[in-house]
């Protein structure tokens, strides 16, 4: 069956439900924050890569985190006590983007983090809804993820390590302090081995849906989380 085509209105989608097997909405469109923001309050999300159209997905099964049921490894546990990195949140966003863009990844040519993405993504941190979390040693940035924040959940985009553990002390910091705001779930989109740790599982895509629609409905936490 043909992709649907998006077209100029930014809060016209596709249902999720029929998604293509590989998970695809959608092509097409735009990354306006306008577009971004509607796709994500139902689901979606873009991934694609450089000289693509924008492909728009709602994979099934979704994996996620509930925070209440975080499990923090005891050998990460110690890393957080001893202090080696000092965490801070929207202080370098574009880094920490650019630096998720080099990392290379098994089974991936290239960065799906093109750089109108890039754009997109500056654009909503700069509207209050894209945050960044950074892991600091000796002044210098050497882990950190970035994701976006609606309601009572954040969507988890991408994260990078130049220092060991230094993404995982940032993530648990992040879903930490999520918790303490009132977030409840944490959106991982694909699963990978180190977030199971953290006790993400895989959800149908319907049952993700069902908790999207009422988690979106709560206030978002807009601008600088610094």
């Amino acid at each position: 069956m043909p992709y649907a085509l998006l077209g100029p209105n930014p809060a016209l989608f596709p249902h999720v439900e029929d998604a293509e097997d590989d998970g695809i909405v959608a092509i097409g469109g735009d990354l306006s924050v306008e577009r971004l923001l509607n796709a994500y309050s139902r689901g979606i999300f873009p991934w694609y890569s450089e000289g693509l159209p924008i492909l728009w997905h709602s994979p099934n099964p979704r994996f996620v985190l509930e925070l209440d049921a975080l499990h923090v490894p005891k050998s990460l546990a110690k890393q957080l006590k001893r202090g080696i990195y000092q965490v801070k949140y929207d202080t370098a966003f574009e880094q920490v983007i650019d630096a998720c863009a080099r990392v290379r990844r098994p089974g991936q040519r290239g960065t799906w983090i093109t750089r109108d993405m890039k754009k997109a993504y500056v654009e909503l941190h700069q509207q209050g809804f894209a945050h960044s979390i950074e892991s600091y040693a000796g002044g210098q940035l050497v882990g950190g993820l970035y994701g976006v924040s609606l309601g009572n959940i954040f969507f988890g985009e991408s994260m990078f390590a130049q220092a060991p553990d230094a993404s995982k002390v940032a993530f648990v910091t992040l879903a930490l302090r999520l918790k303490a705001m009132g977030v409840t779930l944490v959106d991982c989109q694909q699963e990978t081995e180190h977030l199971r740790r953290f006790g993400a599982e895989a959800w149908p895509r319907p049952r993700f849906i069902a908790a999207l629609g009422e988690l979106v409905t709560a206030p978002t936490r807009r601008g600088s989380w610094a």
